[in-house]
């Protein structure tokens, strides 16, 4: 089967690159101003990429008048705002929606009481577990995509214990209806290192109450090396059918060889589709992790994560998405967010 996107070449300085920071989770919308903000996350490259994703991390908006970039930073949106709140200490997977006059900012926000670590410190584990286990999605709204922003001092979806998503709610992506019904897909786990899995909820408004539409998580694989992750969520009305794409996680051995998971291919993006948002039909493959550019090269980035599309004209115009340089998945010299032009 075919992929479901297929891109002109990416011009080499496209999307949002900072020289000091690490950047990664890159979701656009066009302001009021016709302009295109980019909300991403980054933190300083004093850090190690790993874990201080989970320590360091904030969300800042970068700007281009043209979707391809590329992005200059303008401002931090969400900043530490202290132990407190649940997102007090790192904010992290902007995903930024736009209804009825007001921009939504759903994020991923942890928090902890000990002093930030210092460069080159090492965290130990159980501390780097801890955190992880407290990610809880949080949302900031407001009329002007240059702010003020309104940020909630409470998570929209808390863990349930003893249920398959009891250790955290993580990486956000929200369907919003004509209607303003709005659709959330998140991800969770039951423990540390199990399956990485995706729920739904449902609100009759962006910023909610949302409540679960299933005990159950969206996707059952048989086999247990099969996760996902890092969703990407629409409706498409002439269709009439929800859309999701996804990062093919496999963690079978070895790692990150070819030929497992869902599409055949390490960190590709899956794409499947549903009619009620919650029984859901896997088409295959929707991109390749690889990149030509308009040098003519074709390269294959370490980690290629974060996926999300830019509608125009009620049609994906854009895939963006982190895209990391280094020897292998996971071990990085750079990273920033690429724009793919869909042809």
């Amino acid at each position: 089967m075919s992929n479901l996107f297929t891109f002109h070449p990416v011009a080499r300085d496209s999307g949002f690159h900072m020289d000091t920071h690490w950047v990664w989770c890159g979701s656009v919308v066009r302001g009021e101003d016709g302009r295109y903000h980019m909300f991403a996350s980054r933190w300083p490259k004093t850090f190690s990429m790993s874990p201080h994703w989970l320590f360091h991390s904030e969300v800042v908006r970068a700007v281009s008048d043209r979707p391809e970039g590329p992005y200059l930073f303008e401002e931090v949106v969400l900043e530490r705002r202290g132990p407190q709140y649940f997102d007090g200490m790192n904010t992290h997977n902007p995903s930024i929606r736009f209804w009825d006059g007001t921009y939504y900012l759903y994020y991923m926000g942890t928090s902890y009481d000990e002093q930030p670590p210092q460069p080159g410190e090492q965290v130990p584990d159980e501390r780097v577990l801890a955190t992880w286990n407290r990610k809880r999605i949080g949302l900031a709204s407001s009329t002007s995509v240059f702010g003020p922003w309104t940020r909630r001092d409470e998570p929209l979806l808390l863990p349930r214990p003893g249920h398959w998503d009891c250790t955290a709610t993580t990486n956000p992506s929200a369907a919003i209806l004509p209607d303003g019904t709005t659709y959330m897909i998140y991800k969770s786990r039951s423990a540390a290192n199990a399956t990485l899995r995706l729920g739904m909820t449902r609100a009759a408004r962006p910023d909610g109450p949302f409540e679960r539409l299933s005990d159950e998580p969206l996707f059952n694989f048989s086999d247990p090396n099969w996760h996902v992750e890092d969703p990407f969520f629409w409706h498409d009305p002439t269709d009439g059918r929800f859309h999701v794409v996804m990062k093919d996680d496999y963690k079978g051995e070895p790692a990150f060889a070819p030929g497992g998971g869902i599409t055949g291919e390490w960190g590709a993006g899956v794409h499947a589709s549903s009619e009620d948002a919650l029984n859901w039909e896997i088409h295959g493959k929707a991109y390749p992790r690889s990149i030509t550019w308009d040098d003519g090269t074709t390269t294959v980035p370490a980690n290629l994560e974060r996926p999300f599309l830019l509608f125009q004209d009620g049609k994906p115009s854009h895939l963006f998405a982190a895209h990391a340089q280094g020897p292998r998945p996971w071990h990085f010299t750079d990273t920033w967010n690429v724009c793919l032009p869909i042809a």
